[in-house]
């Protein structure tokens, strides 16, 4: 069993979530858990239309999700036929789930209203999709991840009860596998034992496939990206960035420590606690090898360079001649904290 994870740029268009099928044709006799992130930038739409929501600003709230509606609905136009009616239900109910909170007036924090309208991005994305690849014979089963990851209320960086989860997870997908060897959920999003959305911060869509990968001992998980692989610098600052094939967890978590454009360090745990690879491929050319992330030391490696841009650096000398001790630099950094 395998894990696959595509990003909102692996699907922002029909072309590449055509694509998407194309790629799950490669693999037709093995069960795979697909995690999606919501279409293109409607991440970042679903927030205008949080914050209108919680300054009051109810029409222009409704208005900002009317155009989020209409994306997707047209979407949905150019990739189902047979399964139209269907798949526009489905969409619809969620529509309606956020309707009727912009129709009323926020009385509890913005993290809160933030994390219940976010949250559709991901349910209108894997239900277009799924229904789309039922529609070319790809069956599958689709679930809502809110019903499998149980977290804590700490919304907008909820943190997941994996008692809880590991026991839900297992158990759908076991049922789920008897009807289909390929399952639809969504990344970025859980739910408190009351049912209210939470989303899990930044990268938490990595996060979310490692989870399952984690708790159901998957093969591998594979994140399609729209590079070839973990390269060791920005090719877009360095055009002679070279490709890396393999790479160590610790060195992942080193470069994305140090500021690199990698895996998030939060999604490597859960794979490194379990030893389980992870793959970063293109999803816009497949056959590639791409690169392997796992608990293999790597040598020889090329150097990894990282940019940080609008940094100062300090000389810090004492008067006297004297160490910088411990104390000393401890105050130091307590006046650049204080300050």
């Amino acid at each position: 069993m395998k894990v696959f994870k595509f990003g909102g740029a692996s699907v922002s268009s029909v072309e590449k979530i055509k694509n998407i099928g194309e790629i799950i044709k490669n693999y037709p006799h093995e069960q795979l858990v697909i995690i999606i992130s919501a279409i293109g930038k409607t991440t970042n739409a679903l927030e205008k239309v949080a914050e209108a929501f919680f300054e009051e600003r109810k029409e222009d709230a409704l208005q900002l999700f009317e155009q989020i509606k209409n994306s997707h609905l047209n979407t949905l136009k150019y990739l189902c036929t047979l399964n139209w009616q269907k798949a526009e239900n489905q969409l619809k109910d969620f529509f309606t789930e956020i309707e009727w909170l912009l129709y009323d007036k926020p009385v509890r924090n913005y993290d809160y209203y933030y994390d219940q309208i976010v949250c559709c991005g991901e349910l209108l994305s894997t239900a277009i999709i799924s229904n789309y690849l039922n529609e070319i014979n790809i069956r599958n089963q689709w679930i809502d991840v809110r019903d499998l990851l149980q977290t804590d209320n700490n919304f907008r960086d909820a943190a997941i009860n994996w008692t809880v989860s590991s026991n839900k997870i297992t158990n759908a997908t076991h049922q789920l596998f008897i009807h289909s060897n390929l399952i639809i959920t969504q990344g970025f999003i859980g739910a408190t034992a009351d049912n209210e959305s939470t989303t899990l911060g930044r990268e938490g869509s990595d996060y979310s496939a490692a989870i399952f990968a984690n708790i159901l001992s998957a093969e591998n998980l594979i994140i399609w990206k729209d590079v070839e692989g973990v390269m060791n610098a920005d090719p877009k600052q360095f055009p002679s960035a070279q490709y890396i094939s393999e790479l160590s967890y610790k060195e992942v978590i080193e470069m994305a420590y140090y500021g690199a454009q990698v895996i998030h360090p939060k999604t490597i745990k859960p794979l490194q606690n379990a030893k389980i690879p992870l793959h970063v491929k293109c999803f816009l050319n497949p056959g590639s090898p791409g690169t392997i992330i796992s608990n293999k030391l790597v040598h020889n490696l090329p150097p990894i360079i990282v940019v940080k841009d609008n940094q100062v650096l300090l000389q810090l000398n004492s008067k006297d001649f004297s160490f910088m001790e411990e104390e000393s630099v401890g105050k130091l950094y307590q006046l650049f904290y204080n300050g």
